[in-house]
């Protein structure tokens, strides 16, 4: 496992900024999995349409906060143990996924992501990730693939 030292260095490389960030914790770390975690602000501008009277989490940002932690997060460390050191010019693309919902998120839960590393080659990483509630319950499963870019 990696040390706090390090895992609060990925946190501060990854580029997605509030109000577009989804990553609060790195909670665990090695060449084979993250652990992480974010508490979804009941003060975020998507619950305001998104099912006014009662607020849901879209499954567009459940896939975002699995994407921050399990894949750019996660990318990064995995790119800095193959050398790389610049990350100034980076970016994120998602390639693929496979997401299947399981419940809804409220505004103010705690989410845990852990994302495992099946594939990661020349900087494209796919991985099996899961997004659980508080009490361990299941929101989502599934795989991802993307890739990171840093521009020389």
């Amino acid at each position: 496992m990696e040390s706090p030292e390090m895992m609060e260095k990925i946190l501060q490389l990854v580029p997605q900024q509030p109000p577009f960030r989804f990553i609060e914790t790195i909670d665990y770390l090695d060449h084979d999995r993250i652990e992480g975690s974010y508490t979804l602000k009941e003060t975020a501008d998507f619950y305001q349409g998104h099912f006014p009277g009662f607020p849901v989490t879209p499954g567009a940002i459940l896939m975002e906060i699995m994407a921050q932690t399990g894949m750019v997060a996660f990318g990064i460390y995995l790119m800095m143990l193959e050398g790389e050191k610049e990350f100034k010019n980076m970016s994120a693309l998602l390639t693929q996924t496979h997401i299947r919902f399981k419940k809804q998120v409220a505004p103010g839960e705690r989410v845990f992501i852990r994302s495992e590393k099946t594939v990661f080659r020349y900087g494209k990483l796919e991985c099996r990730i899961t997004l659980k509630d508080a009490k361990k319950d299941l929101i989502c499963f599934g795989e991802m693939g993307g890739m990171l870019l840093v521009r020389k």
